[in-house]
Order: C-alpha cells, then structure tokens, then sequence
C-alpha cells in the first residue's frame, strides 16, 4: 500500500490545485458585473489580480520553506482556510481597497501554498514515472478555467457576484480541506529529519540553507528560465481575447479561446510528461519554449478565428506542458529535505514573470494602438528562456532513497 500511495497523492494535488486555481483566477469573470454595480474601475478591480500574483509569488516561497520543516498538509489546511476568508471578505467589501487586500492579499497568499508544497510531496513518492506523476498534479490547473470558471459565470447570472463569490468561497474550503489530509510525506522524506548520515544529507551537507540553496548556479539557472518562460506567455494568455475581438470575434467566441488553450494544455502536460521520462527532462523543456516562442510570434500573423484555435492548441501543448517540469528538473539538482523551498523560490520568480504580461501588454496597447510589438517582445523573451534553458548544468544529487511504485 505504501508504494502505491503516492498515486492518492497526485489525485489530491489535482483536485486541491484545481479548486484552488479555479477560486483565485476566475476573476475575470466578476469584472463586468462588479464595475456595474460597485462603479469602481475596470483597472481597481484587475489591480487586485496583480497584486495577487505578486503576493502569490513571495508566499509561495514562504510556504514551501514552512513545508519543508512541517510537511505539506498543515500547510495545505492553513491556506484552505485564507482562501476561503479571503473569498468571503472581498464578496462583502464596499470598498476597493478592502476588496485589493483581501483578493490580491488573503486570496493571492493562500495561491502560493499550493504548487511548491504539493510538488515537493508528490516528487518524494516517486522515482519511476516522476514526470508523468507531476506533471498530472499540475493538470488541476489546466482544468480549472474550464470547471471553476464557468461555474462561477453561472452563479453570476443567477446569484449576482457576491452571493456566487460566497459560494465559492464555502465550495473551495468544503472540496479542500478534505483532500488536504490526505496528503502525506512519503516515508523515506519523514524519516529523514531524524536520521543522521544518510546518503542523502552526507552527500549535501551544506544545502540546507536557504542561503546556500539560492546561491547555487542550479537554482539560478531554474529560477531564470521560469521567469523568463512565465514573462512570454502571459502577456498574450491575458491580451489574446481581446485581440481577437479587435479581429472581429465576438465576445463568445474570443472567450473560448482560452478553453482551447486549456483542453490542449491538458494534453501538453500528459504529453510532455511521458517524453520527459523517456527523453529526459531537459531536452524536453528546451523543445517546449522554443515551440512556446514560435507560436507566440505567430500571433502577428492571424486574424480569423479558426487560425486564433489552431494558434491556441499549439501554445496550449507548449507552455501546458512545460510547466510542470521545472519541478522534476529541481529534484534532479536538489535533494528531497530541501524542495519545498527551492520550489518556492522558482515559483516566486515565475510569478514576478507572469505579473509583468497582463500590465506590460496594456501599457504596449495604450501606447501603439495595436498588439503587435506585445507579441514580438513575448516571443523575444521566450527565446531567451531557451537559451538561458542550454545552460542548465548537470544535476549535481542522485535520485536515491526514492520509492518506485508499479
């Protein structure tokens, strides 16, 4: 039973990451219906989202630091319970700012407790399959603007904002809290604080510190490659809707778009997962970005719908699935006792990255009138992820002490 567990751990990490992911993005959503009523400003409200990611970003790394002393679960529980909160504040707030610090604040700390913990638990059941294993955790995030979404666009309609954020809100924690006990370190990872002299810590006895974690060229390269990689798509993920209706698509239809986007991304992190295991990891990564880029620079090229669909399958596949194999590329540079925080700190960094596309591609709109230098810079940035990829060095720690399940 213990060998095989680890496959109740991925199941909770996708179904936790999914409503979690779901809650905290489904913002857009509100945004209309929250101007009309409240009158603040479409850019108030959004300012929310990107502080969110910016608190999600340094919280994440607080988080996966705190995982690695306490385990992933209390971590899980405690986050769970701020989302929540943090939900049900801002469908009460009367005013912008209460509104700001309670989604960008409560909602965005409690997003960055999810990814480091849940990976770094998930790569410690696993040797054999490891990618496949990750990279199905991180299909919770694929499927959430397709599950939690429009949920939330249904309640909207029939509830109004507020009352459909509250619901969430309760859902969430109801649908987390749960799964979160039944996460787990895998044995061999909760041994390993008491015992001294194992293969694992002799071989870097030096790498416990955060300190000496983020001074190592491995950390370096990784936390670089995510920014970068992050920074190039998320400029179009959030402009490309509208885009596309300034191409003439209805609402509709430039909204399914992004559910294009999200199906393929499925696919990608399946996809890519597999011929990670078979290929390796880092050649996979390299492959992934350039596609990334390519496609991103196709953008300046399409105008009618079915090519924005084609143009979204292909950049779903590419950043879908590269981006669940940062982390299995950290466990071959890392040792299990440490994870949580390198995780964190790459995912810091990459949502420093994300923060800058959806402000960085309105400022390029407002001052050209256009798209088109947002998707020739994106492109430029995503070319660079792939070249600072190159540089990976070697993996400096075996995959020892880890369990194989059939």
């Amino acid at each position: 039973m213990e060998r095989h567990y680890g496959w109740v751990i991925v199941a909770a990490g996708a179904l936790i990451t999914c409503v979690a992911a779901g809650s905290m993005f489904a913002l857009p959503v509100y945004l209309q219906p929250m101007a009309e009523e409240t009158g603040w400003s479409r850019a108030g409200i959004s300012a929310a989202m990107t502080v969110g990611f910016i608190v999600m970003g340094v919280a994440g790394f607080a988080w996966g630091t705190l995982s690695d002393r306490i385990g992933a679960r209390p971590v899980v529980l405690i986050a769970s319970v701020m989302l929540g909160l943090g939900l049900f504040i801002s469908s009460r707030a009367s005013n912008l700012l209460v509104f700001q610090i309670a989604y960008g604040g409560l909602v965005g700390g409690a997003g960055g407790a999810f990814f480091a913990p849940l990976m770094a638990t998930t790569i410690g059941w696993f040797d054999k399959h490891r990618s496949l294993a990750v990279s199905l955790v991180s299909i919770g995030g694929g499927v959430a603007p397709m599950v939690v979404t429009p949920l939330a666009s249904v309640l909207i309609g029939i509830y109004g904002w507020r009352m459909a954020m509250l619901m969430i809100a309760i859902g969430a924690s109801a649908i987390i809290i749960p799964a979160g006990f039944l996460i787990r370190r895998a044995p061999e990872a909760a041994a390993a604080p008491q015992v001294s002299g194992t293969v694992e810590h002799a071989a870097v006895p030096r790498e416990t510190g955060i300190g000496s974690v983020m001074r190592k060229p491995q950390f370096i390269v990784l936390a670089g490659t995510f920014f970068l990689c992050c920074a190039a798509h998320s400029g179009p993920i959030f402009h490309t809707v509208s885009y596309a209706m300034l191409c003439g698509a209805s609402a509709l239809a430039a909204a399914s778009i992004y559910s294009v986007e999200g199906v393929a991304g499925l696919f990608g992190r399946l996809i890519f997962g597999v011929l990670a295991d078979r290929l390796g990891v880092k050649r996979v990564i390299i492959g992934g970005l350039v596609l990334q880029a390519l496609g991103i620079y196709t953008y300046i090229y399409v105008t009618q719908l079915q090519d924005f669909y084609m143009l979204a399958v292909v950049l779903g596949l590419a950043y879908g699935g590269v981006m669940p194999l940062y982390a299995v590329l950290a466990r071959d540079y890392f040792p299990a006792h440490v994870m949580g925080t390198v995780l964190g700190g790459i995912t810091m960094t990459a949502s420093l990255g994300m923060a800058f596309g959806p402000v960085g591609g309105g400022w390029i709109f407002d001052t050209f009138g256009d798209y088109h230098w947002l998707y020739v810079s994106s492109a430029a940035i995503g070319l660079a992820a792939a070249a600072v990829a190159l540089t990976f060095p070697r993996p400096s720690v075996p995959n020892e002490g880890q369990l194989q399940p059939a």
